[in-house]
């Protein structure tokens, strides 16, 4: 897990240098490298292809250790009933948007600078309906659960893992503990049905489900992408 977790960081932060020198030499020369590397899309380029070297990594730690398919070591276990779970995140996001309605959530979060020009609200919500959740649910609930539960019980491992989940987040959420909570939420789901069903591909799709489903809120809240002040009305 620490290997995993190292790699996830160090492949971020490296891509993120990269990216973001490229993006510099070839598109913005004349502005700082550092003004560039927090570019929105330069962020998620840099996310996206280290993902990429994450999930191979994984597919090779399993590989190695372990007799049988990368998919059936981790329980991937693909439902039958698989829309039932695309239901269940489509509703997830709606019940969730309900109770964020009466927390204190901030008027600005980090994460709305993905939301300014239509190219980054495009890519950012494709990515976050894709391959983001993909990795996210290999990591927290077909390595961390599994090895949590195994340790501390099925109540700590459920609560633990959510809260790792909570916590990965919290810097695109500016650390405000309202939306903290609401991805904790999210992450508490997504574990549950992974206990429960001894499924990761269950809590894929119910992630990529909920992520599709807030997306397409900002998408008719703000005219197809064009009309992003009002955000913040």
């Amino acid at each position: 897990m620490l290997r995993i977790a190292f790699a996830t960081m160090g492949s971020i932060v490296v891509f993120l240098l990269l990216v973001a020198y490229l993006a510099h030499r070839l598109l913005y020369p004349g502005l700082p490298l550092a003004e560039v590397s927090r570019y929105p899309l330069v962020t998620v380029i840099a996310q996206f292809l280290a993902y990429l070297v994450v999930f191979a990594y994984m597919i090779s730690l399993v590989d190695r250790k372990a007799s049988g398919s990368f998919w059936r070591e981790i329980h991937w276990n693909r439902p039958r009933n698989w829309p039932a779970y695309v239901m269940g995140g489509v509703v997830l996001a709606f019940g969730l948007q309900a109770v964020a309605h009466f927390l204190p959530m901030p008027k600005e979060l980090p994460i709305d600078r993905f939301f300014q020009t239509p190219a980054e609200a495009w890519i950012l919500s494709v990515f976050g309906a894709t391959f983001a959740p993909l990795i996210e649910e290999l990591f927290f609930r077909g390595f961390l659960y599994p090895v949590l539960a195994r340790r501390l019980g099925l109540f700590l491992g459920v609560a633990l893992t959510a809260a790792g989940f909570g916590v990965i987040h919290s810097p695109q959420l500016g650390r405000a503990w309202a939306p903290v909570l609401v991805v904790f939420l999210v992450g508490l789901v997504l574990t549950i049905t992974r206990a429960v069903t001894k499924s990761v591909a269950a809590g894929v799709i119910i992630h990529m489900s909920y992520n599709t489903t807030l997306s397409v809120l900002i998408f008719a809240a703000t005219g197809g992408f064009r009309h992003f002040e009002k955000l913040a009305q």
